[in-house]
């Protein structure tokens, strides 16, 4: 985790981003990037890495219950899928003269 004073690196991965895994028990599985976390390096993908939490009892649910969720994932174990197929992600200056992420596969520009 990083300090206050550290620099935050620029991950390759936002939100909005298909992501397909590639190590741990849920490779080849793909999803949708729904949460980041940049200082933990971390993101939320829909469907992927699935735990199961135990809640207490409360005042809506006072039997309690057993929930599935998504858990968060380290994002070195993610690539970007663009067009179907998983890529790098490189960064390049576009025609405006700004930093923006490219494919590396296939060179194109992503959004």
């Amino acid at each position: 985790m990083a300090n206050k004073t550290e620099k935050i690196a620029k991950m390759h991965v936002k939100k909005g981003d298909t992501v397909k895994v590639l190590s741990g028990r849920d490779k080849g599985k793909t999803g949708e990037v729904v949460l980041a976390y940049p200082a933990e390096r971390k993101v939320i993908v829909q469907g992927v890495n699935m735990v199961t939490k135990h809640r207490k009892p409360d005042a809506e649910n006072p039997d309690g219950s057993i929930v599935k969720l998504e858990a968060p994932i380290f994002i070195d174990k993610l690539q970007v899928v663009v067009n179907g197929t998983a890529t790098r992600i490189g960064r390049r200056r576009n025609d405006d003269g700004k930093l923006q992420r490219y494919a590396k596969k296939t060179g194109e520009f992503i959004k």
